[in-house]
């Protein structure tokens, strides 16, 4: 392991032969927006994200008043679009808005020569609260400037307004948005932890539904946090090959304290994981759109309508015996409030309360003779909380909230640590009845198989295969329309580090399949192989008129990628 340690932080420079602009892009399914209504578009931003640590782009923002009166939209969308040329690391980049995060990505790795460019197109309608009135917007996209590293992120940002009509009536929205953060005015809003972040929060009295979104990412030697090993079995592992505190993570959300509901995060791989030549040009499920967690907070409704500040805390726990992880995971969250008719305080009380302040676990390990080291861990968590309230206005709420989450990761570290496989699966089920009447449900299913395999004894070539998925039934709450989402990704990867010359290659393989609750339907078939889409089918009424044709054949030969691997290891 000392020669692939030693390899892993020399330079790999990656020859690229394209001929076009490389259109790099996440399989998703296009906002299920108005086509036909009308439309107004204004440029949020724009900037040239280049030594840009510390210096977030903050921009003033006025509603548009030409496609209704503000708030009275049918929806709205975020167009991003960004070009680079060079060499660069991948990005993490946080949209915040009125002090709330609407939106977290990350950039695909650059080429030199005629360079990338993608563009994503978001969907914000939930968000319509915030975009009424005037405020500040805020893109934080630290990147850095040096010798080796000379890509710049050239960004824009519009936001599209579909105006409503009988056609299509005001999209659904909260009386209020409560942002979760940190109130920087000068940078994104999220959070680093640990340790845990905790704020005081005032909800509206006559308050009478609470919905919380949340926005999670593992970063720095977090980023691969499903490769991390328990610390007792450290020791039975070569040095360096992974970090600590387990592989098991879970964002809890606690209200005065007492746990109110927890997520167990999607692993999103991002564009310079593992092998870089795999995400191009289709990233992994999520490197541009990172999937977002709901919980129902309103059985804590009776605790947190007396008018006082109430202290709201996110945090990540691992299934290490003191529940703390490594930096950094970066947080943030809303609460989507519905308030009631009256002015009146609502009143009423918890009448049932289970949930154990952290998920049951358990780890195992096994070695063999030959420095194979198997070791398993396991998670579950339930929880199960009932209210009752009254509204100012005389209506009755039963509300409860159910959660049945299941975890397991197992990882395998062959031949003295040359082979590296994790297969791991985090599952469950969420759902909040108000007077039996489905408000928030989440079903998911998140598989992750990888192999990582070194080809020769002094670790010069390795290659991994990744099978991800993304398996997703949301009711996100009674504001959000309903939908299924199921996504598989297969893909592989090879890399040859040689005095004459580092070569790489990647193929990629997406099924994707989407419905709403509208009754919108999309799904993609589409491969890569060697730079180049070489299958590519879409379907469904949210499906663009034209689709996306193959570019001419690449040798799949990269300069410049930058790919990161458990344990901190650096292909620079």
């Amino acid at each position: 392991m000392g020669n692939l340690l030693t390899l892993l932080f020399t330079g790999l420079l990656l020859h690229s032969v394209s001929a076009v602009v490389l259109e790099d892009f996440q399989v998703a399914q296009p906002p299920p927006v108005p086509r036909d209504a009308k439309q107004c578009t204004l440029q949020i931003l724009q900037r040239d994200f280049a030594f840009s640590f510390g210096s977030a782009e903050v921009v003033t923002f006025s509603p548009p008043t030409d496609c209704g009166l503000p708030g009275s939209w049918s929806g709205i969308t975020l167009n991003l679009t960004v070009t680079s040329n060079g060499t660069q690391f991948d990005r993490l980049g946080i949209f915040t808005f009125q002090n709330v995060e609407i939106w977290r990505t990350s950039t695909p790795e650059p080429s030199r020569g005629d360079g990338i460019i993608w563009t994503y197109i978001k969907d914000v309608t939930r968000y319509i609260p915030l975009f009424a009135k005037p405020g500040t917007f805020i893109l934080q996209l630290d990147n850095l400037i040096q010798p080796g590293l000379d890509g710049i992120y050239s960004t824009t940002v519009h936001a599209t307004f579909y105006a409503s009509s009988a056609a299509h009536p005001p999209a659904k929205k909260a009386d209020l948005i409560i942002p979760l953060s940190t109130f920087a005015n000068n940078t994104g809003d999220d959070a680093s932890v640990p340790p845990s972040f905790s704020l005081n929060v005032t909800l509206p009295q006559n308050s009478v539904g609470i919905y919380a979104e949340l926005y999670a990412s593992g970063n720095g030697n977090e980023e691969f946090w499903y490769f991390n090993a328990p610390n007792q079995f450290l020791p039975d592992l070569p040095p360096g090959i992974t970090f600590g505190q387990g592989p098991f993570r879970e964002l809890r959300v606690l209200v005065e304290d007492q746990l109110a509901g927890v997520a167990f995060p999607y692993a999103t791989i991002f564009t310079g994981g593992i092998i870089p030549t795999v995400w191009r040009p289709i990233t992994s499920y999520g490197a541009l759109d990172l999937p977002t967690y709901f919980l129902d907070l309103s059985p804590f409704i009776p605790v947190l309508v007396d008018g006082k500040p109430h202290k709201i805390t996110l945090d990540m726990s691992s299934a290490e015996d003191d529940h703390t992880v490594l930096q950094n995971w970066f947080v943030s969250g809303l609460l989507q409030v519905i308030t009631d008719s009256s002015q009146k305080r609502t009143i009423g009380s918890i009448k049932s309360y289970s949930a154990d302040p952290f998920a049951q676990t358990s780890a195992s390990v096994s070695t063999g003779a030959n420095g194979d080291v198997n070791f398993t861990v396991t998670a579950t968590h339930k929880i199960h909380i009932e209210s009752e309230y009254l509204s100012g206005s005389g209506k009755s709420t039963h509300v409860t909230w159910t959660q049945d989450l299941q975890y397991s990761n197992i990882q395998n570290y062959l031949k003295n640590g040359s082979v590296q496989n994790v297969f791991q699966h985090a599952q469950g089920n969420c759902v909040s009845l108000h007077n039996d009447i489905v408000a928030v449900a989440d079903s998911f299913s998140y598989p992750l198989n990888i192999n990582i395999t070194l080809l020769s004894s002094n670790g010069s070539s390795f290659n991994a295969a990744f099978d991800h998925s993304y398996n997703r039934d949301l009711l996100p709450s009674p504001l959000i329309t309903g939908s299924k989402i199921s996504e598989n990704q297969i893909s592989s990867g090879f890399f040859n580090i040689s005095p004459a010359g580092n070569t790489g290659n990647g193929t990629n393989a997406n099924t994707f399949e989407y419905i709403d609750a509208d009754g919108n339907t999309y799904g993609r078939k589409v491969t890569a192989l060697l730079n180049n889409i070489t299958f590519d089918v879409q379907s469904g009424n949210l499906a663009p008129v034209t689709v996306r044709q193959s570019t001419s054949v690449d040798q799949g030969l990269f300069e410049g990628s930058h790919a990161r691997l458990p344990g901190g290891r650096v292909v620079s």
